[in-house]
């Protein structure tokens, strides 16, 4: 990855090189012109959002969205716009971590976009997004990488310091360990009115912490020749994680049926004491007119495993064009204008990590007179020295939708954690067969 500090001036003078050839193409003129679109949903999204009136303003098109989901939802109904050969649409949100089961549907914005603009971006974050030669997506500042936010008034708390030290030999301290995670999980854990901590329990969103907490333990989720390797020492003791928090009661009931906006919100309720959790979530979190915990949060670098490593999952949100779209222009101005400088500007003001070099220029500057923005980003950049994407496999996600429910069997004690991973690993052996990658 290009670094990302380093490259910020790179990015600021290519900008101003091309400014009066980008301020004249883009985002142009397509009056009469109504642009489709499906677009993931959430909170975190809106404000962005609201600049689609901008753009409709500037180019005389309109935008009709026709689906807002979550991304998971979003990518049943995109596979089955393509089992019905109804892509008749034009722009759709997107993920590295689900771009690869069907770059076929989606144009190369490379032909479309000033290179110069393409150039303006983090290096390592346009190479996530191309796919046999095609720039199938353009990102967002959503480069996503977790980190630990916990409420500071635990940490602060004289009579929690003793007793913790009491009861685990060691100083309260926010965890640097999953151990450490565990342990302090445990110990603020009141159920049913409040818990240690918590995990998304379905989806590829379990999957993905899996894959990642096996990584801290040294383990692979898929090995050198691609088939599964989960089902190892190392993943049975990362999927007890899990399971020991959910049999401890240190964690919610439901939360085996938690995504990631219920995440959220069930930590700015006040709700749970730590919380791994995304960037985009900073600001929320923070702000007194949604959140309980606002002033009271800390944020620290994600974990160590058993292996030393840190847990470091991580990807970036975009915007795809199809190749069905009949005007991909105006769709690539839309993109474009979802993902330029003041676009990204507004998205990393409420914590999310940006995907523009002369972006991270302007976070680190705005950082500096901020104590919480400064710490979310130490802690964040921190974690992205480690970070890591999803196996390149186009099968990962039908990998997680077969492996998400042997997760849950264990965590909810149907099955052992070698079992439900011996179960899963058979099933993903016969998806990466039949999808030929074996």
């Amino acid at each position: 990855m290009k670094n990302l500090l380093a490259g910020a001036s790179a990015g600021v003078i290519a900008l101003f090189a091309v400014g009066s050839a980008l301020a004249q193409d883009l985002p142009g003129k397509f009056d009469g012109v109504t642009i489709d679109a499906k677009l993931i949903g959430g909170q975190q999204y809106e404000k962005l959002y609201a600049r689609i009136g901008e753009w409709e303003a500037a180019t005389g098109a309109k935008v009709n969205v026709i689906s807002k989901k979550n991304h998971f939802d979003l990518d049943k109904e995109i596979k089955s716009d393509i089992a019905v050969g109804a892509l008749n649409w034009c722009v759709g949100s997107n993920h590295s971590s689900f771009a690869p089961q069907y770059p076929g549907i989606y144009t190369d914005l490379a032909a479309l976009l000033p290179k110069e603009e393409i150039d303006a971006f983090v290096d390592a974050n346009i190479s996530a997004s191309t796919l046999d030669g095609k720039l199938v997506m353009l990102p967002r500042a959503q480069f996503d990488v977790s980190a630990l936010y916990y409420q500071k008034s635990l940490y602060a708390d004289e009579d929690n310091k003793a007793k913790f030290k009491e009861k685990y030999g060691y100083d309260l301290t926010p965890p640097d360990t999953w151990q450490q995670v565990t342990d302090q999980a445990e110990f603020f854990a009141n159920p049913p009115d409040f818990y240690g901590t918590q995990f998304a329990g379905k989806e590829e969103a379990i999957n993905g912490r899996f894959y990642e907490m096996l990584r801290a333990e040294g383990g692979e989720y898929l090995d050198a020749d691609g088939k599964p390797a989960f089902n190892s020492e190392a993943g049975v003791r990362a999927l007890n994680w899990f399971v020991d928090l959910y049999k401890a009661k240190a964690v919610p009931a439901g939360t085996t049926n938690y995504l990631w906006d219920d995440l959220g919100q069930g930590f700015a309720s006040g709700t749970v004491a730590i919380n791994l959790d995304w960037p985009g979530w900073a600001g929320f979190f923070n702000d007194p007119g949604a959140s309980k915990v606002a002033g009271d949060v800390g944020v620290v670098a994600p974990p160590k495993g058993s292996s030393g490593a840190r847990t470091g999952w991580s990807g970036h949100h975009g915007f795809s064009v199809t190749e069905n779209c009949e005007n991909k222009e105006a769709a690539a101005s839309l993109v474009w204008f979802l993902t330029n400088e003041d676009s990204q500007k507004q998205e990393a003001a409420g914590g999310p990590l940006p995907t523009r070099d002369a972006v991270w220029d302007w976070v680190i500057a705005e950082a500096s007179d901020d104590p919480f923005r400064k710490e979310v980003l130490q802690a964040f950049q921190e974690a992205a020295k480690g970070a890591y994407p999803v196996p390149q496999s186009p099968s990962w996600i039908e990998i997680s939708n077969a492996v998400y429910p042997q997760l849950q069997a264990a965590i909810l004690g149907d099955k052992t954690p070698q079992q439900a991973l011996d179960d899963a690993a058979a099933e993903a052996t016969e998806i990466l067969q039949d999808a030929g990658e074996l």
